[in-house]
């Protein structure tokens, strides 16, 4: 026998349109949180995400002196409030779905960013939400390179609250070469402003004296 259902009438301006005023449970589905992540790998996959890609603010960088990807993520270069932020999204799984299945860093430069580089922490717990446990588990540090107070603030915030799983993997680095105990130099390719800025505040750290090895004169 063909089961009944309920049906609702709604009055729309001169039309009335006549709807099922509840759906028979076995057709109401609800999207599981590792469909949804498959949904959109399939579409990050497929569709053209050129308009993320071509900012170059996340790529790819060589590995770490454990042979752990390094993914290298630059502020400035991310405009928060001119982008499709579906598409960075898709992007970044785009990018790192392949990577994830294995350990891996990430080495975010806060290198002059401003406010128009900041995703809400709405956006950014979304994100967090959606991304599977293979992202947290396998991250095994992230690091945030010329971090300023608000960053510190905010991380400290978004880590105790939103992301404790990745509390403990979180380091601030004053300075580009603190990465270098990590990270060889020749697997660290970073834009030139990051270094240039970090010469003329670190500028220290860059100077090697020149020693004279010939001999003394007699």
């Amino acid at each position: 026998m063909a089961q009944m259902v309920a049906m609702e009438s709604i009055d729309l301006n001169d039309t009335t349109v006549t709807i099922p005023a509840e759906l028979p449970e076995e057709q109401i589905h609800i999207e599981t949180p590792e469909e949804r992540y498959e949904r959109l790998l399939r579409r990050a996959k497929t569709e053209d995400l050129s308009e993320v890609s071509g900012i170059g603010c996340l790529y790819q960088s060589g590995v770490d002196r454990l042979g752990r990807p390094v993914i290298v993520f630059c502020g400035k270069w991310f405009p928060a409030h001119n982008i499709d932020l579906e598409k960075a999204l898709l992007y970044l799984i785009y990018l790192l779905d392949p990577i994830v299945k294995g350990d891996y860093v990430i080495s975010y430069f806060h290198t002059l960013t401003g406010s128009n580089n900041y995703p809400s922490l709405q956006w950014l717990k979304d994100v967090y939400s959606i991304l599977p446990y293979k992202y947290k588990k396998n991250l095994k540090a992230f690091y945030i390179v010329h971090p300023t107070f608000w960053t510190k603030m905010m991380t400290w915030w978004f880590t105790t609250f939103m992301a404790p799983a990745i509390k403990t993997k979180v380091h601030s680095l004053p300075g580009v070469e603190h990465l270098y105990s990590a990270i060889a130099k020749d697997q660290l390719e970073i834009p030139a402003y990051i270094t240039e800025y970090d010469m003329a505040t670190n500028g220290i750290h860059y100077f090697q004296p020149v020693t004279n090895t010939s001999s003394p004169a007699s």
